[in-house]
């Protein structure tokens, strides 16, 4: 009998839930007509505006039509009209030959009633400093923070003004209700996206699922995901996928995978800075049919034993040969551009290694890009090649590190950030301490290899605290969630990592990020190539040249605007190598040169006329 009050408390709870999600829900969609815009998303890449305004609910005999107008002196003027898509709700407006010189207020406009305005933002390009704020993992459950205001991360913001808003992936955590969820997205950070470019990138809990293996669109059967594919519906994923990146420059390549859902892989160049926007999720073979004899799951293994090795697969593909052309391809593209950076929902190795609890210790996560090694390595091999850095989300635990791969620290830098609001807690918190760890530096920092044999140099992790770890359900400040700045300064050229926690005011002198941070590297940091062979040191007229290698295979060896008006580029090996010197249409400097170590020769670089 003792039993009856608690389920009968249960039930209540219940209930009163269950009539609050409806008032909500109700709150949302029933909005006047005046108020039928939600917010807004928004970049501008080589002069083309793409905007996307969402719009709640339509009804009656209201048009799924809008407008978007552009101030003008005194003047609203109608610079694209667009229908309003169904499902989701949402008009996608471009506008080429736009003037990036200067900010344009604008509007969207709905049925001559609703009206919804923002900033378009000039081109910072002539700011020194470019700042990106980076944020991920929008839990929507009460217990973990989820129903808590965004108010302290939208001030914080408001006060730095980034120059970017980066929203690495899972805005959305309900796996059926996209639209909903999505809605309250925009009402927590509207005011935000309304003024500052923003990339956003779908990840597994947008579309539905608690993993993503995408394996190039096919549907997969089971919503664990381990054998592949998409399980919601392909017009679920294109209504996500519509919502949430319609607004990003046109891809690289459109071609539809399976089922016809679409791709957004694509570059923005923006503030002197240009973005690999990849979507590392969608072409990824899913685990199952490589599992082979192994016991237990296929996505994940808890009990050690294994050969790292052996899990990896060199047919298995983690970006896809099309992700890896279009990179090819971005490295050597510096129009516009003093530096580079990739873009992707989750990080190329295993950054944690318990998940959920302290107790659960996860060996080997496959839903890391640490796995397949193969592709990881490949990916990340031509990454470096134009000294980009890497920004992602998924994992719920704020790291920096340093890739490796023929040797630890010889590729780029990648910055995970930590959850908005922490559903799933992880750590970083290996058995034995770091190698060629920095003096004083805690023991979880340093050389390592993750679950799948990957060079990683681990050089930050805000790992929950020892009281966070027995707050299990406590909110926002006992769950290390949080989000990331990233200042890149063009003139010196050096990227700082920032990782800050919720609920302080960062412009507070006495405010601290977490332990670890801020975090400044080079550049050049993102491909080292300590003591490689050397080409010729190249002296330039003019500063500030992009200066491409190549081997004898004409493949790309490295790509970089230069700081300063001297260069020396290194090589893999002593050999001959094709060096460019300067951009389409502006004419070019090319030689076949031959590296030496400690090489002394001195070449004045004489650009030809174009």
């Amino acid at each position: 009998m003792t039993s009856l009050p608690k389920r009968a408390l249960a039930i209540i709870a219940a209930l009163i839930a269950s009539v609050s999600i409806e008032a909500a829900e109700r709150s949302i969609y029933d909005r006047p007509a005046i108020d039928r815009i939600a917010f807004a998303l928004y970049t501008v890449h080589n002069k083309t505006l793409k905007l996307t305004a969402q719009f709640y609910p339509i009804h009656d005999h209201e048009p799924f039509r809008a407008e978007l107008q552009v101030l003008r002196n005194t003047d609203w003027i109608t610079v694209d009209a667009a229908d309003i898509a169904y499902p989701g709700l949402t008009a996608a407006f471009r506008v080429d030959d736009w003037d990036d010189r200067r900010s344009h207020p604008y509007r969207v406009r709905h049925n001559g009633t609703a009206f919804y305005k923002g900033t378009v933002q000039a081109n910072p390009h002539e700011q020194d400093e470019f700042v990106v704020a980076a944020l991920s993992c929008n839990s929507t459950k009460p217990a973990h923070g989820g129903d808590l205001s965004k108010a302290d991360i939208v001030a914080n913001l408001t006060k730095v003004k980034p120059d970017l808003l980066f929203f690495a992936g899972d805005q959305v955590y309900d796996h059926s209700l996209h639209y909903y969820y999505w809605l309250q997205f925009g009402r927590d950070f509207g005011d935000l996206l309304r003024n500052t470019p923003t990339v956003c990138l779908p990840d597994d809990h947008d579309v539905g699922q608690a993993n993503l293996w995408g394996a190039s669109g096919i549907r997969c059967a089971e919503r664990d995901g381990q054998a592949g594919g998409y399980y919601m519906p392909p017009e679920y994923v294109k209504e996500v996928e519509r919502a949430q990146t319609s607004h990003l420059p046109d891809p690289f390549d459109p071609t539809p995978v399976h089922q016809g859902i679409g791709v957004y892989y694509t570059h923005l160049n923006w503030g002197g800075v240009s973005f690999a926007i990849l979507e590392d999720r969608k072409f990824k073979s899913g685990p199952g049919p490589f599992k082979g004899n192994r016991k237990g799951r296929a996505d994940s293994i808890t009990e050690p034993g294994y050969e790292p090795r052996d899990l990896d697969a060199e047919e298995a593909v983690l970006l896809g040969d099309r992700q890896l052309r279009f990179l090819e391809h971005w490295v050597t593209d510096w129009r516009n551009a003093d530096m580079k950076c990739v873009l992707s929902q989750t990080a190329f190795a295993q950054t944690c290694n318990y998940s959920g609890s302290q107790e659960r210790e996860l060996l080997a996560d496959f839903d890391s890009n640490g796995w397949p090694q193969s592709g990881r390595n490949r990916a990340l091999s031509v990454i470096r090649k134009g000294f980009a850095c890497h920004l992602a989300g998924d994992q719920h635990l704020g790291t920096v590190v340093q890739h490796g791969l023929d040797e630890w620290g010889d590729a780029s830098y990648g910055f995970a950030t930590p959850a908005i609001a922490n559903y799933w807690l992880r750590w970083w918190d290996p058995k034995q301490p770091g190698g060629n760890r920095r003096p004083g530096a805690p023991w979880h920092t340093g050389d390592f290899l993750d679950g799948f044999g990957n060079k990683i140099t681990m050089h930050a992790a805000a790992n929950p605290t020892a009281t966070e770890r027995q707050a299990e359900g406590k909110e926002l400040s006992t769950r290390a969630a949080g989000f990331g700045l990233i200042r890149f300064n063009k003139p010196k050229r050096t990227i700082t990592f920032e990782c800050w926690p919720r609920n302080v005011d960062i412009t507070d002198p006495s405010a601290e990020p977490y332990e670890g941070w801020p975090i400044t590297i080079s550049q050049a940091d993102n491909f080292p190539q300590r003591g490689k062979p050397e080409l010729p040191k190249l002296r330039f007229r003019e500063p500030s040249q992009v200066v491409s290698v190549y081997d004898k295979a004409g493949r790309v060896v490295s790509s970089l605007r230069t700081q300063g008006d001297t260069y020396q580029p290194r090589t893999p090996e002593v050999d001959s190598y094709r060096v460019v010197i300067g951009e389409e249409p502006d004419g070019q400097w090319s030689r076949t040169l031959t590296s030496t170590y400690g090489n002394r020769t001195v070449i004045d670089v004489v650009r030809e006329a174009p």
